[in-house]
């Protein structure tokens, strides 16, 4: 199964000088839980995103440079390629960024997404979901607190 994951805000903004722009603990602690064991797939600027490579994963970065071969990941330069080299029976996370997810919404099946209630100037975005082609299979709220600036909620969706 193929799964982008993403935190994106209502103008679907995913963020600005390649970091994000926002403080949510709770969105983290989710991304960490459901990522950690698998192969993540990713473009070189969101890995470069990174102070190191991200514990108990797998990185494959899609990069169009030659000679880029960052420490401890398999560097491929298409999508399709990333998709063939991880093990079909397990599930494969996209993890952005907004050119990634672009070109990997075609192969997806599902997509776990942090909708943050609020919008943003960015210069990366996550695509417009077709609800024509995706059911939204649940969703829950969390309203902002001490450690959340924003309110925001988790949504699944599924192809159908």
């Amino acid at each position: 199964m193929i799964i982008l994951i993403a935190a994106a805000a209502e103008n679907n903004a995913l963020g600005k000088n390649n970091e994000l722009v926002w403080h949510l603990p709770d969105d983290f602690k989710r991304f960490k839980q459901l990522t950690s064991g698998h192969h993540i797939i990713m473009g070189r600027k969101t890995f470069e995103s990174f102070p190191k490579p991200l514990p108990n994963r797998t990185h494959i970065v899609i990069s169009r440079q030659e000679d880029y071969q960052p420490e401890g990941c398999t560097v491929v330069n298409s999508m399709e390629s990333a998709i063939e080299i991880c093990p079909k029976t397990e599930a494969v996370f996209i993890i952005g960024g907004g050119e990634i997810y672009n070109i990997s919404l075609p192969f997806a099946d599902k997509i776990e997404l942090t909708r943050v209630h609020d919008t943003f100037e960015a210069d990366a975005f996550f695509p417009e979901i077709n609800i024509g082609e995706w059911d939204l299979v649940s969703e829950e709220f969390h309203p902002k607190d001490e450690k959340h600036q924003f309110d925001f909620s988790y949504q699944t969706y599924i192809r159908k």
